[in-house]
């Protein structure tokens, strides 16, 4: 359908999306948390075709996340633009469980988005998260964020409002609570927007969960008071189960260059009704009308997010495909790969050691939350096949590699080769984490002793992966029973057995690499190759 666009728009874990139109060209913003490098940032010409140009936090003078727990990290990024300068506002979230929160927020600047070029961080302060810029006409600037109230276990408390000064880098004045939200409650992800003559606030309400929503008011005072839309929430899957597009929510308006106006927002799409979303939260996207009451609604008449929606009056403009085998014959690593809270360097990640090979080496577990040896992708469709082949010797059982769908360090399964010296046998071997339960699911190791090479595949579908392996590039062997890839949800990871507080990523697909006897032992990869199905 030439004149409609199809959500999500960005598929797979890219939630939170902030969107910013300079001239003809589109940018979104989407949070990472624990991944780095940190805010993926995705570049259109139509609204329709996405294409990943890179990431704003790639550098650790940008962004230490080590020891971060997981889904904490980089939290609902803001990106702006105002007199030639693009601005993004991000927390570095430290601590979630408990009373307390740790949410120290920055503001990096950049002439050129695509350079991937920004500034040191301006630190902005802790008092909550989600926090955003706003470029008044006047020439002001005004920073919003949720404020923490660990009070009586009260934790949301409102929406704070402070003027930042470009000039001093810093805020200045005082700090006032503008906004208390509406009956939804869970109010958080502020945007302030003008126009004419109005304030118009887009808060998410509702949690992060099946009864998220976009919620607007508006005031011509930007301090307030704010009246909410008389048919708030402006965005919500809460009250219909059988959409395709759930958990609605966290929202950011735009208009074309042609005075269109859309909103992009995060969904989920469940396995099944209400079920487990295993490609986390997606960037959707609906076309906004301004009805002559001067408040927005969504253009198909309804509340509820729809899966087709119509596309502006721009030209179509698609990106070239990206291949889906990485063969690492460039310099550098495909834009789509990711590393776990720290950045992908040479001493542990090496294109140069052996040309047209990754040359990981082992460091620490899968558990770790500091330094792990591991570059993943994330999966953007229910059905993919992905595939790996490595060289590697090890001389211990505390040395293996291999391939790996993850969600977070207790939660993932993970074929690899490893070695047994008692037995003088190299072999493969799966290990599940469910719940941080691990256990092998293969009764009796594959025995690979003599081998030089081995292809791991992986075949995710849906709720459903099965392993397989290859000595000669060509035959495939299944690896083990059919294994349960719901586990790697925020549902489940959120809902069962450890009750984790903070649960907001998606499914990884990736290599690594582990040398828990601190030995440093190397795999060399040959390839990886992921391919949607």
């Amino acid at each position: 359908m030439k004149d409609k666009i199809k959500n999500p728009i960005i598929p797979g874990f890219n939630p939170d999306p902030s969107i910013v139109r300079v001239g003809n060209d589109y940018y979104i913003a989407t949070s990472t948390f624990e991944w780095f490098p940190g805010v993926q940032i995705h570049h259109s010409k139509d609204l329709r075709n996405w294409h990943l140009i890179g990431h704003a936090l790639h550098e650790r003078r940008l962004l230490d996340m080590k020891g971060a727990p997981g889904s904490c990290g980089v939290w609902a990024p803001c990106l702006t633009y105002s007199e030639g300068i693009f601005y993004l506002v991000y927390s570095n979230v430290k601590t979630f469980d408990g009373v307390w929160k740790d949410t120290p927020t920055y503001l990096v600047t950049t002439n050129n988005v695509e350079s991937g070029e920004w500034s040191g961080p301006v630190f902005l302060g802790s008092r909550g998260f989600d926090g955003s810029l706003f470029h008044d006409d006047n020439g002001r600037k005004w920073f919003t964020s949720l404020l923490v109230d660990h009070r009586g276990g009260k934790f949301f408390g409102g929406i704070i409002l402070q003027e930042y000064s470009h000039e001093k880098k810093q805020l200045v004045g005082a700090m006032k609570n503008i906004f208390a939200g509406s009956e939804l409650g869970v109010t958080e992800g502020p945007h302030i927007y003008k126009l004419n003559g109005y304030y118009y606030l887009v808060t998410a309400e509702g949690g992060t969960e099946y009864g998220h929503a976009v919620s607007i008011a508006r005031s011509k005072n930007i301090e307030g008071p704010y009246e909410i839309h008389p048919g708030n929430p402006l965005v919500s899957a809460r009250d219909n189960p059988g959409l395709e597009i759930q958990k609605s929510g966290h929202g950011d308006l735009v208009e074309t260059q042609h005075g269109e106006w859309y909103l992009v927002h995060l969904g989920g799409r469940p396995l099944t009704k209400l079920g487990r979303c295993t490609l986390g939260r997606e960037t959707c996207i609906q076309k906004i009308i301004w009805e002559k009451d001067g408040w927005p609604y969504l253009e198909h008449g309804s509340n509820e997010p729809q899966e087709y929606i119509n596309a502006p009056n721009l030209p179509a403009f698609e990106f070239p495909d990206t291949p889906p085998k990485d063969d690492f014959e460039n310099k550098k690593l495909d834009v789509n790969f990711s590393s776990l809270r720290v950045p992908i360097t040479d001493d542990w990640a090496s294109l140069k050691e052996r040309p047209g090979f990754l040359r990981l080496y082992g460091r620490e577990s899968l558990c770790s939350v500091h330094e792990q040896s591991l570059v993943a992708r994330r999966v953007q469709a229910f059905h993919v096949e992905v595939s790996t082949c490595l060289e590697f010797e090890p001389e211990n059982f505390q040395q293996m590699a291999g391939l790996v769908f993850y969600y977070n360090t207790m939660h993932m399964h993970y074929a690899h080769v490893s070695y047994n010296g008692e037995a003088d046998m190299k072999y493969i071997q799966i290990i599940s984490a469910d719940n941080g339960n691990f256990s092998e699911p293969l009764e009796q190791p594959v025995d690979i002793t003599g081998q030089s090479k081995v292809c791991l595949k992986g075949v995710m579908n849906r709720e459903s992966l099965q392993f397989y392996y290859s000595l000669n590039e060509g035959k495939w062997e299944k690896l083990g029973p059919v294994l349960d890839a719901s586990i790697l949800s925020d549902d489940y990871v959120r809902d069962n057995g450890l009750h984790y507080r903070a649960a907001f990523t998606g499914a990884f697909a990736g290599i690594c690499c582990q040398d828990l006897s601190g030995l440093k032992k190397y795999a060399d990869f040959d390839w990886f190759e992921y391919v949607e199905l």
